[in-house]
């Protein structure tokens, strides 16, 4: 497995679905975030909505740094049955916007532990919701999760 190829395909993925501030705002779960989609700092501060805004080249640098060093070490730990770039890019970009905590406790994770990749898709379908609701945008990341997942 190409662990670059995997890192491009979710930073990609975040790119898209998380969107580029410069300024700090409150993400749909309430908690202040920054860049794409950070709620730290790479020397681990939380993000406040006191802090001043970033560039899109440090957002950038952030996204690569949390995604490589952050997200993708409990990915490989917590799926060692995933196979393809594609696969680790899909479940590296659900952790990033769900924490690794989400993907521990998930069927998602048992059912690609267990080798049923058929399943993946569905799993994945099931965490669009934000506060008890559905969110459209939710439900468009989880899709192009579920595709990319299912590329061979």
């Amino acid at each position: 497995m190409d662990a670059d190829q995997a890192l491009a395909l979710a930073a990609g993925l975040c790119r898209t679905f998380e969107g580029f501030y410069s300024a700090p705002y409150l993400c749909p779960a309430g908690r202040a975030t920054i860049g794409y989609g950070a709620t730290h700092y790479l020397d681990g501060r939380i993000v406040t909505l006191r802090d001043a805004p970033i560039s899109k080249v440090t957002a950038e640098v952030m996204l690569c740094a949390l995604l490589r060093e952050e997200f993708l070490p409990p990915v490989l730990a917590l799926c060692p049955g995933l196979r393809t770039p594609e696969q680790v890019g899909a479940i590296l970009d659900f952790t990033y916007n769900l924490g690794a905590g989400a993907l521990r406790a998930s069927t998602l994770r048992k059912r690609i532990n267990a080798g049923r990749f058929e399943d993946v898709p569905a799993e994945l379908m099931k965490w669009n919701k934000g506060g008890g609701r559905v969110l459209p945008g939710l439900t468009r990341r989880r899709k192009a999760e579920a595709e990319l997942f299912s590329r061979t």
